[in-house]
């Protein structure tokens, strides 16, 4: 991670398009703290809120959210349980104010596992915020990217579809409604992937910060931007 003057600030003409985040070190947090994890855990969705709001003041128009993977099912019961009573918490507090607020809200990943219950409700959310356009807010539950590909080719086979090009593809995928990240941010110090947007991340720009996900605030969401908007883009061209 670079260190910037304090001086610097964000350049509000230049901001990614889409920022995805990788949500990661809620249960380290915790520990660090002598803490259960679950109390880490519902930090992290207190930050998801902050990173929200501080989104919309700045002008982000989309941002996704990596919440809970197809793999994060072999975690504790126990943790597994409590993390979808902290998502049925999130979305039964926040629909109602996000709509006012103009945002589209989505759940983006596989629903079929999903408590009956939430995705209902979820369901309804998408219905009424589907029109919003001030910004789109996705949260990535039950979401694996390898399951993203393949669950869009098995669809497009059952469409009858001999031939795509990308854009077909991408009207597939899971992430349809949003445009591919410029920008992924992993906390936690972990630099890896984790299956999350294999193919939509080809030419995201990707940022680690070793800040654990509780503690991910508008200064570290300033630095990952700034980071951001140093960088040159050429998306395999050269510029002269």
């Amino acid at each position: 991670m670079r260190l910037f003057s304090k001086r610097e600030k964000i350049n509000k003409n230049r901001l990614p398009e889409c920022v995805a985040f990788i949500i990661d070190g809620n249960g380290r947090w915790a520990q660090k703290r002598g803490l259960p994890r679950m109390l880490g855990h519902r930090a992290g969705i207190d930050a998801v809120k902050k990173i929200i709001d501080y989104a919309e003041e700045i002008g982000l128009k989309q941002i996704l959210f990596y919440c809970f993977s197809t793999e994060n099912w072999n975690r504790p019961k126990q943790e597994v349980d409590g993390l979808f009573e902290l998502f049925r918490e999130f979305v039964n507090k926040q629909a109602k104010e996000y709509l006012n607020r103009g945002f589209m809200f989505k759940l983006v990943g596989d629903k079929s596992k999903i408590p009956q219950d939430i995705v209902e409700k979820v369901e309804e959310i998408e219905e009424k915020t589907k029109d919003c356009q001030k910004m789109k807010v996705g949260l990535c539950i039950n979401y694996g990217g390898k399951f993203d590909i393949i669950n869009a080719v098995n669809n497009i086979i059952k469409d009858g579809q001999k031939e795509v090009d990308e854009d077909t593809f991408e009207k597939y995928l899971l992430t349809k409604d949003f445009k591919n990240p410029d920008l992924i941010i992993r906390t936690s110090g972990e630099q890896r992937i984790s299956n999350f947007l294999l193919y939509q991340m080809a030419y995201s720009e990707l940022y680690f910060t070793h800040t654990f996900w509780p503690d991910f605030d508008r200064k570290c969401l300033d630095l990952a931007i700034i980071d951001y908007q140093k960088r040159n883009r050429r998306f395999g061209a050269i510029k002269e």
